[in-house]
């Protein structure tokens, strides 16, 4: 049972745990595989991927592009390029590094979860692969056969949406940033500054020159978990 002794890590994904955007890479899988049209979609995916590195990204235009492939396919003929989305995209890479820092706070008993802005159907696989149970991600809407609607279930998980979900994530536990004794947060971007704000302790991840500056300036801890 989680009590005041309690030590919350918090993982973002893309760029963080992963060398690359998972988001970005499955849009780029999708057009490999001819499931969707290779020259406008990748324009489309390459615009939306920038916009978030600039911080200038519309969450609900970009999750309107990404989430209309999963309504347009069966949710088992989904599951089945997710495999090979898995071994061939994200198993490569996997690194070391995050492994051993993810094992570092699990070997502590502290709670851990991924919290990303890319959607769920994504990144659930990927969390489980990294060793981690906890995920806090954007929710693609379910009809009440299991298939995607191409919309998104409540408000997506991007900057202070990770806050709001993760404040409602604690409470189910009887938590509270306010209850546990060392709330940490691991990210890369400027665009989870709301949630590294939030936290006790946020630590810089292979960060964006812009997190890197403000990091430097509040004196943040900054780590490189890659070369």
């Amino acid at each position: 049972m989680p009590s005041s002794s309690t030590v919350l890590a918090l993982f973002d994904l893309d760029h963080t745990l992963l060398p690359i955007d998972s988001d970005h890479e499955w849009g780029n899988f999708l057009v490999e595989k001819g499931i969707v049209d290779a020259l406008e979609y990748k324009k489309a995916n390459d615009y939306f991927y920038e916009a978030y590195k600039a911080g200038t990204l519309n969450i609900d235009e970009f999750l309107d592009f990404a989430l209309r492939p999963l309504a347009s396919h069966s949710r088992k003929q989904l599951e089945v390029w997710h495999d090979e989305f898995m071994r061939v995209k994200i198993e490569p890479q996997i690194r070391s590094e995050a492994i051993h820092l993810v094992q570092f706070h699990q070997q502590q008993n502290h709670l851990c979860c991924v919290v990303t802005a890319t959607n769920s159907f994504v990144t659930k696989p990927i969390a489980k692969r990294l060793g981690i149970d906890h995920l806090i991600a954007t929710e693609p809407q379910m009809n009440p056969q299991g298939e995607f609607t191409g919309k998104v279930e409540g408000l997506p998980n991007f900057q202070f949406g990770k806050v709001t979900h993760v404040e409602s994530w604690l409470k189910k536990q009887d938590l509270s940033f306010d209850l546990v004794a060392n709330s940490i947060f691991y990210s890369d971007s400027l665009n989870d500054l709301p949630l590294l704000e939030k936290v006790k302790e946020p630590i810089a991840t292979n960060p964006d020159h812009r997190l890197q500056s403000i990091a430097i300036d509040r004196s943040w801890k900054i780590i490189h978990l890659f070369a």
